[in-house]
């Protein structure tokens, strides 16, 4: 018989675990403050560092719109080295953040899970005590009652108990929908975690490099202004011939598109390779390639404007078929680092100048994944990426002294590709 006494005892049975816990949960409050504290700490940090990177880049730009001299070059490669710095105090902090942002998550997985087991044990000996009432029957109760009114009373207090115990098996149900949250949150935290640390690395070497740069350009012109000028003289003619070796190379390529193998322009089948894009040139015979710049070619990519050390993404789902890096050749001013995909879709995307590559040949990579940070290596007047989309089939890698038993970049890697294998990026990007 449901008797108030026993109501009331049922209730208890239900409030018992709300009132322990909410002790127990002021310390547990208490410890998510403090982690979501130091979380906000780390966020405010980021804000002051973006700031500081922000403030690297312009005087970057200024830099670069100066004449190019000995000194200009000094000072940008400083100034790029404090950018990358910067770069490498933000990924420190990020990851200190997504740190913290485990432990929270965590702890609060672990107060759920808690919950949850408290819930379900309440339930079950609630139910217990249930059954052992309701082995009587409903004329057994009504029976026992003197009038109608005491047997209306005990169904009332059995509603009262049904409904207490609705309410804690939702309670279950928001419980465990929060931990399946959490998890799921922790698991993409400690994804990004291993991608922040990998980033660390790569930042660490492009700061190495810039430094070897540095010391290599003042050891090559002993200091003086009228060396880097010969320098510079020296690797322009260079490039004319290598771009000279390059057309004669790819005119030996004999490739015949079929437009049926390959997306139709304008379909938009990738994602952008960098954030917020800046276009300095377009393919095809831009003003800059009528004016001899490519030894009388057109333009063979589009490139976009970027500091040193910015991330570069891949533009879709692929196979990594080969890196390379054409500076590991002295004299060889090419593309420096630089990292050919291969897309489902019958296309490839190669990108060059690399600062770092973080990819390697045979990798599957997803749309968005980074594979390299924009740099200033190979032949390059200033850092930004260089972005040439092929069609799969009409591209090989290949060394240069594979084509030409003579020539400038001898056992050096290089994409080539005929004529026709060459596609304008902006045919298949987004419009910006």
């Amino acid at each position: 018989m449901y008797s108030r006494a026993y109501v009331a005892f049922i209730v208890g049975l239900m409030i018992f675990p709300v009132m322990y816990f909410g002790v127990n949960s002021v310390f547990a409050q208490s410890e998510l403050e403090k982690l979501q504290d130091q979380i906000s700490d780390r966020t405010n940090r980021l804000d002051e560092i973006q700031k500081e990177i922000a403030k690297y880049e312009s005087a970057l730009k200024e830099v670069g719109a100066e004449k190019n001299t000995l000194q200009s070059a000094i000072n940008k490669l400083e100034l790029e080295r404090k950018k990358i710095q910067a770069d490498i105090k933000f990924t420190e902090n990020k990851i200190e953040s997504t740190d913290l942002t485990i432990d929270k998550i965590s702890y609060e997985i672990k107060e759920t899970e808690k919950s949850i087991d408290t819930n379900e044990d309440t339930i079950k000996h609630v139910l217990r005590q249930m059954n052992i009432s309701n082995n009587e029957s409903l004329i057994e109760i009504l029976l026992q009652h003197d009038n109608i009114a005491e047997f209306w009373d005990e169904f009332e207090a059995l509603e009262t108990v049904r409904v207490s115990i609705g309410e804690k098996i939702n309670e279950l149900s928001d419980l465990k929908t929060a931990l399946e949250n959490n998890r799921s949150l922790n698991t993409r935290q400690k994804e990004q975690l291993l991608n922040l640390k990998s980033q660390y690395d790569d930042q660490q070497t492009i700061l190495s490099n810039n430094k070897a740069e540095k010391a290599e350009l003042l050891s090559a012109t002993k200091n003086e202004e009228a060396n880097y000028q010969q320098l510079l003289k020296d690797k322009q003619a260079a490039r004319d011939r290598l771009m000279a070796e390059v057309r004669d190379i790819e005119s030996q390529i004999k490739f015949i598109l079929d437009p049926n193998t390959i997306p139709a322009k304008g379909t938009a089948v990738f994602i952008w390779p960098l954030d917020n894009p800046i276009i300095t040139q377009r393919f095809g015979y831009t003003q800059f390639a009528l004016s001899g710049a490519y030894n009388g070619s057109q333009h063979n990519g589009m490139d976009l404007g970027a500091p040193i050390g910015t991330k570069i993404y891949a533009p879709l789902t692929g196979t990594v078929r080969m890196t390379g890096n054409t500076d590991s050749v002295p004299g060889c001013y090419s593309w420096g680092k630089w990292v050919l995909i291969d897309h489902p879709n019958g296309l490839s995307s190669m990108f060059a100048h690399l600062s770092q590559i973080a990819v390697s040949a045979g990798q599957k990579v997803s749309t968005g994944d980074v594979v390299g940070y924009v740099g200033n290596t190979g032949y390059s007047t200033g850092p930004h990426l260089h972005y040439t989309l092929y069609v799969t089939k009409g591209v090989q890698v290949m060394q240069f002294n594979q084509f030409k038993s003579v020539t400038g970049c001898g056992a050096a890697l290089s994409p080539f590709a005929g004529i026709d294998a060459y596609l304008d990026p902006l045919d298949y990007l987004p419009k910006i």
